[in-house]
C-alpha cells in the first residue's frame, strides 16, 4: 500500500497542494496561452534547425549546401505547413474528392514531388535541389500534417491559429516520424486549464522523467549482467556476465545457435525493446506534461499485458494510434456497407490495413533517401523481413481481438496461475515474431532457420 501511494505521488492531494504553494506564482503565470506560445516559438527554432541538420546529413545527395538553398527549403516547408493549416481551417470549401480523402490527397502530393524528382535531371538547377531537400525532410512532417487535416475534417480546427499547430508540427520535445501526443486537437483535450491541473500534470511529468532514468539504469544493468562483453558497470560488479548474445548477432547463426542462449536472447531482446520505447516515450511525454498537456504515456506496462492486442495498445501507443487513425478506422468505415453481414472479415481487413499495409508504408517512408532517388523497389526489398513480421502481427492481433469479442468484453477467467500463463504467452509471441524485426543484416532465410532451431526443427 505504501509503495502504491509513493508511485502515485502525482495524484496525492497533499503533494499537489505543496507543489502549488511552492510554485504558485509560476503556475499562475504559465497560462495555457503562454505555454502554447513558448512551445510555438521554440517550434519555429526547430523548424529552422532540423531541416538544416537533415540537409547536412544528406550531403552525399545534390541537396542545397549554401545558405540560400537551405533558406529556400525552410521557406517551402513552412509555406506548405501554412497551406495545410489553411486547408484544414477551410475544410468545407475544399473539393469533394479532397474532403472525402484528405490523407490520401496529402500522400499523393508527396508522391507527386517524388515523381517530379524522378523525371528531372540532377543538373536541373536550384529548384530541383530545393525540392530534393523538401522530399528528404517531409516524411517527418507528413503524419503531423495528417492530424491537422483530420482536425479540420472533424471540425476541431476552429479557434486555433497556425502558431498553435506549429508546436506539434515542429515539436521541440522531439520524437520520430510518429507524432507523440498526436495533433493539437488531442493535446487540447488533455490541457491543464487551472494552476492545480498544471501542478498535477507537472508532477506526472516528473514521474515519467524519473522512470526514464530508472529504465536507463535497468538497461545498464542488463548490459552489465546479461549481455557480453558487458559495459562500464560490468567491472564494478565483478567483471562477469551471463554472456547472452544480442539477437541481432545471434540470428546470423541460424539453426546453429545454442538453444538455451537463443531462447534467452529473444526474451531479453523483447524486454530491451520495451525499455527502449519506454525511455524515449517517457522523456517526450514527460516534457509535454511539464507544459500542461497531461496526455497518455507512450508505453504503459506492456509486460503485464494478458493478450496480444493489449500488449500492442500498451507497447508503442502513438504509433498504434497512427495506424488506427489513418488506416484501421478508414478501412473499417469504408467496408461497413460492403461487409455488413461479414463482421469478422471486415475486422480482419481493417487490422490488415493497419498492421500490415500501414505499418509497411510507414517504414517505407523512412527510406527517404532511396525514395527521392527513385529506388522504391530497393526500399521495399529492405523491408522484406519486416513484411513477414507485420503479417504475423496481423494474425496475432486479429485472433486476439476475435477472442476478446467472443468473451463479450469480459476479462479472461482464471486465477494468478492462469494470468501468468497468459502473460508468458504474450511474451513468447512478441519475442518470436521480433526475430524478423530486429535490425540485423541477417537474411530472411537465416532468421527462419533460427526460428526453426528454437524448436529443434532446423
Amino acid at each position: 500500500m505504501k509503495l502504491s501511494r509513493l508511485s502515485q505521488f502525482h495524484e496525492n492531494p497533499v503533494v499537489i497542494a505543496w507543489w502549488c504553494a511552492r510554485l504558485r506564482r509560476l503556475l499562475e503565470w504559465l497560462t495555457p496561452t503562454r505555454r502554447r506560445l513558448i512551445l510555438a516559438v521554440l517550434a519555429v527554432w526547430v523548424g529552422f534547425r532540423r531541416p538544416l541538420k537533415d540537409l547536412a546529413q544528406a550531403s552525399e545527395l545534390p541537396v542545397p549546401t549554401d545558405g540560400l538553398g537551405g533558406a529556400l527549403v525552410i521557406v517551402v516547408l513552412f509555406a506548405f505547413l501554412w497551406f495545410c493549416y489553411k486547408a484544414a481551417a477551410s475544410f468545407a470549401a475544399l473539393p469533394a474528392a479532397v474532403r472525402r480523402h484528405p490523407i490520401l490527397t496529402l500522400h499523393l502530393l508527396y508522391w507527386g514531388v517524388l515523381a517530379i524528382l524522378w523525371n528531372s535531371s540532377p543538373a536541373a538547377g536550384l529548384w530541383r535541389s530545393v525540392l530534393l531537400g523538401v522530399g528528404i525532410i517531409f516524411p517527418f512532417l507528413i503524419w503531423r500534417c495528417g492530424y491537422v487535416l483530420l482536425a479540420g475534417q472533424h471540425g476541431r480546427i476552429q479557434g486555433t491559429t497556425f502558431l498553435d499547430h506549429l508546436l506539434t508540427l515542429w515539436p521541440v520535445y522531439g520524437g520520430s516520424n510518429t507524432p507523440y501526443g498526436k495533433g493539437l486537437a488531442y493535446l487540447s483535450r488533455c490541457e491543464a486549464k487551472t494552476p492545480e491541473e498544471l501542478a498535477r500534470s507537472q508532477l506526472a511529468g516528473l514521474k515519467l522523467l524519473f522512470l526514464c532514468l530508472l529504465w536507463r539504469l535497468l538497461q545498464d544493468l542488463m548490459e552489465a549482467l546479461l549481455y557480453g562483453p558487458g559495459d562500464w558497470l560490468t567491472g564494478r560488479l565483478g567483471g562477469r556476465t551471463v554472456g547472452v548474445p544480442r539477437l541481432r548477432e545471434l540470428v546470423y547463426e541460424g539453426g546453429q545457435a545454442p538453444l538455451l542462449m537463443a531462447w534467452a536472447s529473444i526474451y531479453c531482446e523483447m524486454v530491451w525493446q520495451v525499455l527502449e520505447h519506454a525511455i524515449a516515450g517517457h522523456r517526450i511525454i514527460g516534457i509535454l506534461r511539464l507544459f500542461g498537456f497531461n496526455v497518455f504515456r507512450n508505453t504503459y506496462k506492456p509486460l503485464l499485458a494478458e493478450s496480444i492486442v493489449e500488449f500492442w495498445n500498451r507497447y508503442y501507443y502513438y504509433f498504434k494510434e497512427l495506424l488506427v487513425n489513418f488506416f484501421f478506422m478508414p478501412t473499417f468505415a469504408q467496408l461497413g456497407g460492403v461487409l455488413r453481414k461479414r463482421p469478422q472479415l471486415r475486422l480482419f481487413l481493417a487490422v490488415f490495413a493497419a498492421a500490415f499495409v500501414g505499418n509497411v508504408y510507414y517504414h517505407l517512408l523512412q527510406y527517404e533517401t532511396r525514395l527521392v532517388l527513385g529506388d522504391v523497389f530497393g526500399a521495399l526489398y529492405q523491408l522484406r523481413c519486416r513484411m513477414f513480421y507485420c503479417l504475423l502481427l496481423v494474425l496475432g492481433i486479429y485472433l486476439s481481438m476475435a477472442r476478446a469479442q467472443r468473451r463479450g468484453g469480459q476479462a479472461a477467467a482464471g486465477g494468478p496461475a492462469r494470468r501468468l500463463l497468459r502473460i508468458a504467452g504474450v511474451w513468447t509471441f512478441f519475442s518470436l515474431i521480433f526475430i524478423w524485426n530486429v535490425r540485423s543484416g541477417a537474411s530472411f532465410l537465416a532468421r527462419v532457420d533460427f526460428f526453426l532451431g528454437l524448436f529443434g526443427l532446423s
